[in-house]
């Protein structure tokens, strides 16, 4: 069973930048989507971006997208989130997690334990 371990999180500054890591325990063969999701205290857990295996083709929510950056490395199975003019309610949660096959919001099969991330006003 793959596992995926999350890093990276922390507390920061509006305005600032954080870089999350998705470590993979093992590399993973075929088509495959990695993806970063979000959950606040209070709220449902959502979607922010993914990336398809091989391709490096991405998806983003609106709310994120022009400021966050998914992007991969494969020699270190490595998944990234740069996160970039954070904002308080960016403050979360945070969770890689993988699927077999395509680019999607949902459905994924494999998760990790999740980084906290906490922007201050």
């Amino acid at each position: 069973q793959v596992q995926l371990v999350e890093s990276g999180g922390g507390l920061v500054h509006s305005g600032g930048s954080l870089r999350l890591s998705c470590v993979s325990s093992a590399r993973t063969s075929g088509s495959y989507t990695v993806g970063w999701f979000r959950r606040a205290p209070g709220k449902e857990r959502e979607f922010v971006a993914a990336i398809r295996w091989p391709f490096t083709i991405t998806l983003y929510a609106d709310s994120v997208r022009g400021r966050f950056t998914i992007s991969r490395d494969n020699a270190k199975n490595t998944v990234y989130l740069q996160m970039n003019s954070l904002k308080p309610e960016d403050t979360a949660v945070y969770y890689c997690a993988a699927r077999n096959g395509g680019l999607t919001t949902s459905s994924y099969d494999i998760w990790g334990q999740g980084t906290q991330v906490t922007v201050s006003s």
